[in-house]
């Protein structure tokens, strides 16, 4: 049977307290093997990708509106918790205005080699700290047919809460784990027979549209942090440095922006 929580200090609800806290969540989450999904068509995703819930804690209401999901889980002793949406919120530290959340459990990452031994389209995320531009990029990947993400060991994290709302769920979809060290993971690029492609600002680089009219068959597109772009040693180790043309003055797009477009023009042709 589900089970109403009164006090949000409740022990057995730890998992979702200071959902809020940035600082916390990216500590806490990843030591304790969880991350959080939240809303039906979040959690419903992350369950279709094969991620094993550890708890569910939801508002009254939805105990009717998840009734399978519900059913699941008791079936195989997946404690649900509902409350009233004052404690959640005491709780959480925000309204939970979707109705639901899940204690996921992390999946195992997959290695670089393995991801990549056949992908014709790779991005990888370097040092790109905010979450909403992860969940962006995710969800233009997903859309756009790339084959894989990497990301570096100080990107933002896929699985924190908001990346994986921005993405839709997308983040369970398109295959990534991360790539360390960097830029030597390079080297492992490479190996596979990618091609990389750094896009930065540089007077040898090459236009996008130069590039798209003879893409090479397997690409690894290489976007950088806010602000800052990528680090020198990343553009120097990459096979060719790729811009977008501008008009109206402006210099550059934001990190999603510019990573969609490039997905976009330099997608693989459809498989057969």
């Amino acid at each position: 049977m589900p089970i109403e929580i009164s006090d949000p200090a409740d022990p057995r609800v730890a998992d979702y307290v200071s959902l809020t806290d940035v600082v916390l969540r990216r500590r806490h989450e990843p030591e304790k093997g969880l991350y959080i999904a939240e809303s039906q068509k979040v959690i419903r995703r992350a369950l279709r990708a094969g991620h094993r819930p550890r708890s569910y804690l939801m508002a009254r209401r939805w105990l009717d509106d998840l009734s399978d999901i519900v059913a699941d889980a008791e079936a195989q002793g997946i404690p649900v918790y509902f409350g009233e949406h004052d404690v959640i919120e005491q709780l959480t530290g925000f309204h939970l205005h979707r109705g639901a959340l899940a204690a996921m459990q992390r999946p195992v990452l997959p290695s670089v080699e393995s991801l990549i031994a056949d992908a014709r389209r790779v991005i990888v995320l370097e040092d790109v700290v905010d979450h909403t531009n992860v969940g962006a990029i995710f969800r233009s990947a997903a859309a756009l047919g790339v084959d894989a993400v990497l990301i570096t060991p100080r990107c933002a994290d896929p699985l924190y809460r908001r990346s994986i709302r921005v993405s839709m769920g997308t983040v369970f979809q398109v295959p990534w784990t991360r790539i360390e060290p960097w830029p030597q993971g390079i080297g492992l690029l490479h190996e596979a027979g990618l091609t990389v492609a750094a896009m930065a600002l540089s007077d040898d680089s090459v236009s996008l549209d130069e590039l798209e009219s003879a893409p090479p068959e397997r690409l690894a597109l290489v976007v950088g942090t806010e602000g800052d772009g990528l680090s020198h040693r990343t553009v120097a180790d990459a096979d060719l440095t790729l811009r977008i043309p501008m008009a109206g003055g402006v210099d550059s797009l934001n990190v999603a922006a510019a990573s969609a477009v490039a997905m976009w023009a330099l997608r693989a042709p459809q498989r057969p």
